[in-house]
């Protein structure tokens, strides 16, 4: 089942406590349309600048990835610089040039308006909403945003919130949002806007998955030794969830096992920890899905508990 993906494609210099590297392919959309280009053919609606280099794109042209709605203009690709401290938790960006960015107006392409599984990547509410306004058809849509967003252009995020299926925020994001101590009773009240599902990303804690219908879901995160560059995780994260969601069919209602969409949230996780593993793609340049399938027993074996219990005596 193609996946429609509307986003950012980067060209990045990010800087860790360690090393650092420059012109890193990075974007929101570029992650995710190399990890979920793993379980299903994916369509990117994006824009970068003359300047974006061509091995990229062969790359892409090399998986299931249809670049029709990638826009091509003259000027420059847009460029991020950041530096992660010592935690890898928390970065500061350092510059933005949005280049050819700043005057995107996303056009989906007639045979993507097929697509019914639908990712909104981190960009302007305006610019989500002119994508719903293109997919009135789509079975399952997926929003991620940020903490920008939030501060500056609430009433207009609100409104994309209003129009979607599922929500991706950090558990910081959740707070600013609903101005709530509790995360619990901050997902009740975005759950009050109408969405299905919220899915809180952790991070290293793994994600959590709330439902409109009282569903709780905790979903370890991978354990890793070293943390090499957590950029993307969170949209690899997305990738695996509507991934291995394209794999499997709906319900005659048009909404998913809440069986499935657990294991989504766990393929999210994984897609996640492969990105952690390397700068930009280089995590998931390579990978199998047999690689995928031994994280995922893994997780099954650390996380599983006997059901039964009584206390000992």
């Amino acid at each position: 089942m193609p996946i429609l993906v509307v986003g950012s494609v980067a060209l990045d210099n990010v800087e860790t406590p360690f090393t650092k590297v420059n012109d890193a392919l990075g974007g929101a959309a570029s992650y995710f349309v190399t990890a979920a280009s793993l379980y299903d053919e994916v369509n990117l609606v994006a824009i970068v600048g003359s300047d974006f280099p061509q091995e990229h794109l062969d790359f892409w042209r090399k998986r299931s990835i249809d670049l029709e709605g990638l826009q091509i203009q003259d000027g420059k690709t847009f460029r991020w610089v950041g530096r992660y401290h010592m935690d890898m938790n928390s970065r500061d960006t350092l510059d933005t040039q949005l280049g050819v960015f700043a005057d995107f107006h996303p056009v989906v392409p007639a045979k993507y308006q097929k697509s019914q599984l639908v990712f909104l990547a981190n960009i302007h509410p305006q610019l989500q909403l002119e994508v719903l306004e293109q997919m009135p058809q789509a079975q399952l849509t997926v929003l991620d945003t940020m903490e920008l967003w939030i501060m500056t252009e609430r009433e207009g995020l609100t409104e994309v919130m209003k129009r979607v299926d599922v929500l991706l925020l950090s558990e910081e994001e959740v707070r600013q949002f609903t101005n709530q101590p509790s995360l619990v009773t901050g997902v009740r009240e975005l759950l009050k806007l109408g969405l299905k599902y919220v899915v809180v990303k952790q991070g290293s804690y793994g994600a959590l998955l709330f439902g409109a219908d009282g569903t709780y879901f905790s979903a370890p995160s991978y354990p890793l030794e070293e943390v090499i560059d957590p950029t993307g995780a969170g949209d690899s994260f997305a990738a695996g969830l509507l991934g291995y969601l394209s794999t499997v069919a709906p319900q005659a209602n048009g909404s998913y096992d809440i069986e499935d969409l657990k294991r989504a949230v766990v393929h999210g996780n994984i897609l996640g920890s492969f990105t952690c593993a390397d700068f930009s793609i280089g995590g998931l340049r390579n990978l199998t899905m047999d690689d995928i399938a031994r994280r995922y027993k893994a997780l099954v074996a650390c996380s599983h508990f006997d059901p039964d219990w009584q206390l000992a005596r």
